[in-house]
């Protein structure tokens, strides 16, 4: 991965080339941004730039022996932490039993969300993690002798899910690191990294990436002819995995998605609380990961109704089917009760999370929602 590939984010890419160039590289540094913005890339790039044999100005060479592995995610001082999931297959899974999965999605397209990656592994009912065993693994990893360059780079992706008790190793190794090895954490969620670690790492906060980079990425795209690149850029908020599912979209998941909302909305101001149990039944059995996906779509499609109130365009960012919708909805969403519908859908989010039953966890969102949806 070069820095050339890496789409906008210059002033990241000058503050990384400058550290290496001044030998100024931090031992432990934490990318932190939304999702989609390029911190994975950058990442990859920022290791391919520490490890090149015959840097150029303001890139790696692309042709020496190490460019050449790092191309193919190969190098043998560089190793991935990312979640997995249990299986038959891999009962104590570690990141290694995935990784030519992960090297497959990072090679096609290094801007893909969480939920693709679990998608990819087939996380089913399971919730994806950085297990307690996968420390071993990185002690064992960052104890060995570099084989071929001056730096081990350890890559974790969204450490945030990581174990406590791997969290607190972790916290040791990077406390006392061994010699020349370097930690690059890459998460979406910086909050709910333990903070003893947080306060161990040099934070590089990463944007959402900038309206024309994005526009100048995607008119690069075959797919993107005779699309609306203008309202593609808008609605994708600076996540360029967003804009390519706009390019490519999943409209099957989307109106799933929409439509059990509606039906949560209808049926709720309706007090059909027959109807409601109904609803929450098949949400049961969906598996813990889309469950958390739909909760997450219930938040930002309230949230959306309840700034499409102030009738600024430029303030929304929902597609025809959503915006279709809350021309009628809208009105149902206003400050009396978004605080509490909010509280509502993020709690039943963390108790997803903590493995609670879903199908209790889904009525009582419903019949929660008959008493806020009339204030």
């Amino acid at each position: 991965m070069f820095f050339k590939e890496v789409i906008g984010q210059e002033a990241t890419k000058h503050r990384l080339i400058q550290s290496v160039k001044e030998e100024r590289v931090s031992h432990a540094q934490l990318f932190a941004g939304p999702e989609g913005s390029g911190k994975l890339a950058l990442a990859i790039a920022y290791a391919q730039f520490v490890a090149c044999t015959n840097r150029h100005e303001n890139d790696s060479c692309g042709e020496c022996p190490s460019c050449k592995k790092y191309r193919k995610l190969i190098h043998p001082d560089l190793h991935f932490v990312f979640p997995v999931i249990n299986t038959k297959k891999f009962p104590k899974p570690v990141s290694d039993n995935f990784l030519d999965d992960w090297r497959m999605m990072v090679g096609q397209n290094p801007y893909f969300s969480i939920d693709q990656w679990f998608d990819q592994i087939g996380v089913e009912n399971s919730q994806g993690m950085i297990y307690a065993h996968q420390s071993e693994e990185i002690i064992r990893k960052l104890n060995l002798k570099s084989y071929e360059s001056e730096y081990k780079v350890m890559i974790i992706w969204l450490p945030e899910r990581m174990n406590i008790a791997c969290a607190n190793k972790l916290l040791k190794m990077i406390e006392e690191p061994p010699q020349k090895t370097l930690f690059v954490l890459i998460t979406e969620n910086e909050e709910d990294i333990i903070s003893t670690i947080r306060s161990r790492c040099q934070l590089i906060t990463i944007p959402p990436i900038d309206p024309n980079s994005m526009t100048k990425a995607i008119l690069e795209l075959p797919e993107a002819e005779g699309c609306d690149i203008r309202n593609i850029v808008h609605l994708a908020k600076g996540n360029f995995g967003k804009a390519l599912d706009l390019l490519q979209p999943d409209d099957e998941q989307t109106l799933y998605n929409l439509e059990r909302f509606k039906e949560l909305m209808r049926f709720s101001y309706g007090r059909k609380f027959g109807d409601l149990i109904k609803w929450a039944e098949p949400l049961a059995v969906i598996g813990r990961e889309r469950q958390k996906n739909l909760l997450n779509y219930f938040l930002n499609i309230l949230r959306e109704n309840f700034i499409y109130n102030l009738k600024n365009r430029d303030l929304s960012f929902m597609n025809k089917q959503e915006e279709e919708f809350s021309k009628r909805f809208s009105p149902f969403i206003n400050e009396r009760n978004i605080q509490e519908l909010t509280e509502v859908f993020e709690t039943a989010f963390a108790h997803i999370g903590m493995n609670g039953n879903p199908k209790i966890i889904f009525t009582d969102v419903a019949f929660k929602i008959t008493k806020l949806i009339r204030k």
